[in-house]
This record gives structure tokens, C-alpha cells and sequence, in this order.
């Protein structure tokens, strides 16, 4: 998957599965290949085992695909929605902001072959910050979100105690009581 050292002990692997299967593959030496799921901690994305704001960085890759067959190499190696797979990755999403640390950083992992990322950005409250796309077809979406304070504490109101919120020399991040983080330039 997208571990450089999956016993980096920086790193925690969680996934409510542990099996492995060997799998027919004609590009590998021998016609199969084998596909290991074993991660440090066996439990489920909607209810994780760990303290609020427990994490700086979280990597939530949950299963996208909900028609492509369970028993295939894709459906083994990342999983199939089933059932209100909406309520679940609603769950999911909430879960990981919980056990993020204000300012923290979440990287969602989306594959958008189905299910265009658009619906599953719905599912959550926060907005992400930024996103690339990758793979062959660009479907796949790597997104970024930046845990703000007001996430941690009581919703922003949108408003701040100063003058400053009729004056429209002000920029609107700047009338914010919590402060940017995160600034990202691009040219071209």
C-alpha cells in the first residue's frame, strides 16, 4: 500500500480485517501473488480504540468500491462498502478528527472509479485544505484536511470581538480567532 516501513514504530496500522490469500497474478513470478493483511491493531475505522486528539497525523484509506466483487484481488486487498456505507465513512470521517490533534493532518485516500469523491466530501462537516490526483485514469484523489482549533473546541461562530469584521481591508482568514497554519503557493 503507501507504507515505506510498515514497522516504523511512528506508525500505527489499523484495520478491523486479519488474513492473507494467495491470488492468481500472471505478471508475477510464479502466477500468484500473495496478499497479507496484518496490521498492528485489529479494530473499526467508526470506533476507534484511542483517547481524543490522540494523533498528529491520521491516514484514513477506507474501502471504495461498492459493485467490484469481494472475493476479487481489489475487493481482498482494500475491502467492499456494504450496507449504509454512507453512515459508515460519516462515522469514519468523525472518528478521525476525534482522535486528531488540533492543527493535526488527516490524509484521505479516495478511489473515485465508482463513487465520484464529490459524495463522500459530503459526508463530512470539514473542508479539505488540498488534493492531488493520481493513477492511470486520475481517479484516484489523495486529500489533505488541516484540523483547525475551532474543530477541537466549540464551533466558530464566523465572527470575532474586534472592528476589524466590518472593514474590508481585513482578509476574512485574518477576522478568524484561530490562527492559519498551513499556506500553500503555487505558479503558473
Amino acid at each position: 500500500m503507501f507504507w515505506f516501513d510498515k514497522r516504523d514504530p511512528r506508525g500505527l496500522f489499523v484495520d478491523k480485517r486479519r488474513e492473507s490469500h494467495t491470488l492468481p497474478d500472471i505478471s508475477s513470478k510464479g502466477g500468484s501473488r500473495e496478499l497479507v493483511v496484518d496490521p498492528d491493531l485489529q479494530c473499526d475505522f467508526t470506533a476507534l480504540p484511542f483517547p481524543d486528539e490522540s494523533f498528529a497525523l491520521v491516514v484514513f484509506d477506507p474501502p471504495h468500491f461498492e459493485r467490484n466483487g469481494a472475493s476479487g484481488w481489489v475487493g481482498l486487498k482494500y475491502g467492499t462498502l456494504k450496507g449504509d456505507w454512507r453512515e459508515m465513512l460519516r462515522d469514519g470521517f468523525a472518528e478521525c478528527f476525534r482522535v486528531l490533534k488540533p492543527e493535526g493532518t488527516l490524509i484521505f485516500k479516495w478511489c473515485a472509479d465508482e463513487i465520484p469523491v464529490s459524495q463522500i466530501l459530503a459526508l463530512t462537516p470539514e473542508r479539505p485544505l488540498i488534493g492531488h490526483k493520481s493513477g492511470k485514469q486520475q481517479k484516484t484523489h489523495w486529500i489533505t484536511f488541516l484540523k483547525s482549533q475551532r474543530t477541537a473546541d466549540a464551533p466558530d461562530d464566523g465572527k470575532s470581538d474586534g472592528q476589524e469584521e466590518n472593514d474590508e481591508r481585513v482578509h476574512p482568514y485574518q477576522r478568524r480567532r484561530t490562527s492559519i497554519t498551513g499556506l500553500g503557493l503555487q505558479s503558473g
